[in-house]
């Protein structure tokens, strides 16, 4: 905590009768030097100045245990390792954002915005894209008028994440407290003399490793023998869920906040102000944002960032933009899996030169044989890289590339790293080794097979330990049967013990047979067949993801268990009859055809359904009170989203489109209604409020009065 100012500790309390106030006195200036060194990076006393204080502050509480309070500034670290990480339900799902790569991906998006957004102000605020992981912060209102910290949750997978509250007080740039001056200064209580909401509320930002901390802990680690870490988004993730809170002090962490959030939405303030009331809060904000009315601004700042992006002290991948006014966003609202109002533009990858030693085949789920190049290890954009995708055969002869061949290799974000091109100059000769795809699978043996029309190889043999392997991998992911003692190690102890066979051995599993295992004590045995046990119950959507059904991800799943209810109506269901099923084509109906004609696939899908796993879910009733009608939504409606609305139209057998036009029938306007209600009253085209909607989809029948 030095600095070239120096000074003595102004109001340093002396020894007082009244420890009580002297603790109190400690704990403030303590809160405020670390305030001043961890979030503005402007320190005015020494690092020893600041550890008399803290040393004196250990001394009190000490001598008076009964004083000692959870948000105190020597809580940050200390205590025992924790044992585990409870997992605890979102206020809101942590949604991802869409991506832009380029201009034309960026002006599309604005466009859209535009279109949508109808009268409504656009504004974007434009932040930096922090390479670390998210963190969701709940703060509860405190009986003098301020707040503190209460919970420290993970992303997770989005609607569950992880309680890490102990090891985020060690965070320094996490205020552990909010004064009541510092919520009244804010303004987050007020919006127009209105009551926005109360003193409880929730900071979502970005845990991040800067690139000084990462360096000092790789030294560490090589002077101990262990292998550097590759890059500090990792190395954050990793320590954050580390169980010993002084291992995670030691590695210097940063949060910075980016959305300030109510009980139901976010902030009321608009993006911007919620920032600015953020960084009144106490919360670290990053400096380098700005706003813009135009895309052409954003591109011009697109180009500033990326010329700082080697200067910051810390990764970032790209640049945010968020809509501001929160009018706007609800207007806008969300796809499945993000906001509309908010999209991360990607920078162009960063690149390095490397060989290839060798080409190695790793076989998926699917039984895909997919080569990997194994290279000399390079750096590229802090993360040492040495493999890289090959994709496929036909990627491998359009590169022209053979083993001993030197590359150009691209990596960006959270793109697996890529070759792009094969190098030949007077420094980089030719490769020599000529690669062929292998004619049988390299695990199990069993002849490979390549599709007509197709450009992969596959494993037919569902039986193959490989394809067990990665199933079962895919299966513990958070997303699907969240299963987290399931790792890498465990699954491969589990299937080389031949204690896995199927992925119906999993719920099979004993505490005796994993006690058996290298590095299995009672109680992880234990933890891991409780969440194999609650697994049970992930619902019809996540078991066809889990079942490796070719093309079937997230989206698909969810699409396909509401439509039929269940596996059984699933199982039988025709290929015409799952190509109505919204966004499922041939090419997948074709693939979840072939699945339940397989007789093992089918064993394995009863052998589930008797281990009790849930493989039924609400369905989709459907009708066809619309069919044949095309609807426009426009406007903000009283009780339903765009997104409700929209699917409620479709489950009546209706149609939406994004534009008005001739063909037409009705457009659906709310509060705020744009331009599309403008030209629907010129074409003469029938207009509905939501109460109007709700007669159309319950009669069949048009209200007497549409509106003018």
């Amino acid at each position: 905590m030095s600095s070239s100012v120096t000074r003595s500790i102004h109001g340093n309390p002396s020894p007082a009768s009244d420890p009580g106030a002297e603790i109190e006195a400690l704990r403030e200036q303590l809160r405020h030097h670390e305030y001043l060194y961890y979030v503005l990076d402007a320190p005015v006393i020494t690092d020893a100045e600041y550890d008399t204080l803290m040393n004196r502050l250990k001394a009190l509480e000490t001598a008076h245990p009964e004083l000692l309070s959870p948000d105190s500034p020597t809580q940050r670290v200390g205590g025992r390792p924790a044992t585990g990480f409870q997992k605890v339900p979102h206020s809101r799902p942590m949604l991802s954002l869409d991506n832009a790569y380029n201009e034309a991906d960026l002006r599309d998006w604005d466009r859209r915005v535009r279109e949508l957004a109808g009268s409504l102000p656009v504004r974007y605020v434009a932040e930096l894209k922090m390479d670390g992981l998210s963190l969701a912060l709940h703060y509860e209102s405190t009986p003098d008028g301020g707040a503190r910290l209460l919970r420290g949750l993970t992303r997770g997978d989005g609607q569950i994440g992880e309680d890490v509250t102990t090891n985020v007080r060690t965070i320094k740039s996490v205020p552990l407290t909010v004064s009541p001056d510092k919520i009244t200064e804010s303004g987050i209580h007020t919006v127009d003399g209105r009551l926005a909401f109360g003193q409880d509320f929730e900071v979502r930002g970005e845990v991040v490793m800067p690139l000084a901390s990462f360096r000092k802990a790789n030294e560490e680690r090589e002077r101990e023998g262990l292998a550097p870490a590759a890059n500090p988004r990792n190395f954050a993730a990793g320590t954050l869920r580390t169980l010993d809170t002084k291992v995670v002090a030691a590695r210097r962490l940063d949060f910075y906040a980016y959305f300030l959030l109510t009980s139901a939405e976010y902030s009321p303030l608009g993006q911007q102000a919620a920032l600015d009331a953020l960084t009144t809060l106490g919360f670290r904000v990053n400096n380098h944002r700005n706003t813009f009315t135009e895309i052409e601004g954003v591109l011009g700042f697109l180009n500033e960032v990326e010329a700082l992006r080697e200067t910051l002290g810390y990764e970032i991948d790209g640049v945010v933009l968020k809509v501001d006014a929160q009018a706007t966003q609800l207007r806008l609202g969300y796809t499945g899996r993000a906001p509309r109002w908010a999209i991360a533009y990607k920078f162009t990858a960063s690149a390095g030169i490397s060989q290839i030693l060798d080409v190695e085949i790793n076989v998926g789920r699917t039984g895909k044989l997919t080569p990997t190049a194994i290279l000399i290890p390079v750096l590229i954009g802090g993360t040492t890289v040495s493999r890289a995708t090959l994709h496929n055969a036909d990627e491998i002869a359009r590169l022209n590339l053979r083993i001993g061949s030197w590359v150009k290799v691209e990596r960006g974000g959270d793109v697996i790293p890529k070759i792009t091109e094969v190098i030949v100059d007077a420094e980089h000769p030719e490769g020599t080794g000529i690669f062929s795809m292998p004619e049988t699978c390299p695990d199990c043996h069993t002849p490979v097979h390549r599709a007509e029309g197709e450009v992969d190889y596959r494993c037919t043999n569902v039986d193959c330990p490989a394809r067990l392997r990665e199933s079962l991998l895919h299966l513990s992911h958070r997303k699907v049967m969240n299963i987290e003692g399931l790792g890498e190690a465990m699954v491969q102890q589990l299937t080389d013990a031949g204690m896995v066979q199927s992925l119906a051995d999993l719920y099979t599993l004993t505490e005796e047979q994993l006690l058996t295992l290298e590095r299995v004590g009672q109680k992880s045995a234990q933890t891991l067949l409780t969440q194999i046990d609650n697994s049970k119950q992930a619902g019809l959507a996540r078991l066809l993801m889990a079942l490796g059904i070719r093309f079937v991800g997230e989206r698909t799943a969810e699409l396909l268990a509401s439509e039929f209810g269940s596996i059984d109506a699933l199982a039988v269901a025709p290929q015409e009859e799952l190509e109505r099923v919204e966004e499922v084509g041939p090419k997948v109906a074709a693939a979840v055809r072939e699945f339940f004609e397989n007789e093992k696939n089918l064993a394995l899908v009863e052998r589930l359904k008797t281990l009790g796993l849930k493989t039924t879910a609400e369905k989709r009733i459907r009708t066809d009170q619309l069919a044949g009608l095309t609807f426009v939504l426009t406007g903000t409606f009283p009780t339903l989203s765009r997104e409700e609305a929209k699917e409620k139209i479709e489950a009546a057998g209706g149609k939406v489109s994004g534009s008005v036009s001739k063909k037409t029938n009705y457009v659906v306007a709310g509060e705020e209604a744009g331009s599309k209600l403008t030209k629907a009253q010129e074409l003469g085209i029938a207009i509905l409020d939501e109460a109007g909607l709700w007669a159309l989809i319950t009669t069949g029948s048009s209200p007497k009065d549409p509106l003018p």
